[in-house]
């Protein structure tokens, strides 16, 4: 689904996490900056699959996830601004040293969190190395960033899915928690000031990329 599809409401869903996906919408007054069908896959702690057992679906499971973790994000994004990127100084996935995302300000950076054991995240990495080699014309590049995951998993991911940009290791979870993600695959696109234009929270597809890394390109 297109968000030009879709009422212009703030978030809407079609299913609980046991059964068809959420559906989230971020917009901005003037325009409409996420559209996002993909599906999502819990967090190995997780303890929403009880609410979907006791065959509670809909609103009941939504309402728990919504208020799990912040939205602070998406509030701001929802509201036409474009918040800073929350940042911090990571382990490098391959080879060593240390990055952060203001390292690559100047570039249209496309933050994708993900895991080995996440089979959207799976999914999605086709369009992720497609995106790659297209943000490489226009100084861009995806930042992966590696959540709950072991090294040696999250690097044969990389090998398995022929990855070549890349990806930081969120080894105590800070970063995830500052951008208010407890499931995966989600992904943030920051402009080149290091500010989040749009968010994606789910498998993301190729449309929001286009629209997204083009709405990032503008500012």
């Amino acid at each position: 689904m297109r968000a030009s599809d879709v009422q212009p409401s703030y978030m809407r869903q079609q299913g609980g996490l046991c059964g068809p996906p959420f559906e989230e919408l971020v917009f901005a007054p003037e325009r409409r900056l996420v559209a996002n069908p993909g599906r999502r896959h819990e967090t190995p702690d997780a303890s929403l699959v009880a609410v979907c057992a006791a065959g509670l679906l809909g609103v009941l499971v939504y309402g728990v996830a919504a208020r799990s973790h912040s939205r602070t994000l998406d509030d701001a994004v929802a509201h036409g601004q474009r918040p800073p990127a929350p940042d911090r100084s990571l382990p490098l996935l391959q080879g060593g040293g240390q990055r952060r995302l203001a390292d690559y300000r100047g570039q249209v950076v496309v933050v994708n969190f993900w895991a080995s054991w996440c089979t959207p995240c799976a999914e999605e990495a086709p369009l992720l190395n497609r995106t790659q080699a297209a943000l490489s014309h226009i100084r861009g590049t995806i930042i992966g960033v590696t959540f709950r995951d072991l090294s040696s998993d999250s690097l044969a991911f990389m090998s398995e899915h022929h990855s070549t940009y890349p990806s930081l290791r969120d080894v105590d979870g800070k970063l995830a928690q500052a951008y208010g993600t407890t499931q995966l695959p989600e992904t943030f696109v920051l402009d080149r000031s290091g500010r989040v234009a749009a968010i994606s929270r789910g498998e993301v597809s190729s449309d929001f990329l286009r629209r997204a890394v083009a709405l990032a390109q503008s500012s």
